[in-house]
């Protein structure tokens, strides 16, 4: 199998988006960040973004989404393992931060994920919500 940068495919993936719904998106560059993308909506108005993508079907590890921001989104990009098929879009889901805490999976030894099933159970509000950050 191959080696993805699944992270920057699913960068450029939510950025291609907001770019054909018009928003003003920037990528932040950096390598410990928690911003990957900045978008200005108007004057005096932006928000933040953290993009997680995922190769498989199970999860993403969230020990580092500070939940509770103000105008700060986590996108959630999973390819489910069809990431070496373009044909095949992902599933996306956009998670407000203040959102995050009440979907999140505490795992055995302390771990915080975001599991693809209860996004799929509990997020349907979230699927494909750009309209959050429009």
């Amino acid at each position: 199998m191959p080696a993805y940068n699944t992270n920057l495919a699913a960068e450029f993936h939510v950025l291609s988006v907001l770019h054909r719904l018009g928003v003003d998106a920037n990528l932040t560059l950096g390598n410990k960040k928690s911003v990957d993308i900045a978008v200005i909506r108007g004057e005096g108005d932006s928000i933040t973004i953290d993009v997680k993508g995922l190769e498989g079907k199970t999860g993403w590890p969230i020990d580092n989404v500070k939940p509770g921001k103000a105008k700060h989104f986590i996108v959630f990009v999973c390819f489910h393992g069809k990431i070496a098929e373009p044909s095949v879009s992902p599933l996306v889901w956009v998670v407000p931060s203040m959102d995050i805490t009440g979907l999140a999976y505490s795992a055995p030894g302390g771990r915080k994920l975001m599991t693809v099933s209860t996004l799929k159970a509990k997020g349907s509000a979230y699927e494909n919500a750009w309209s959050l950050i429009t």
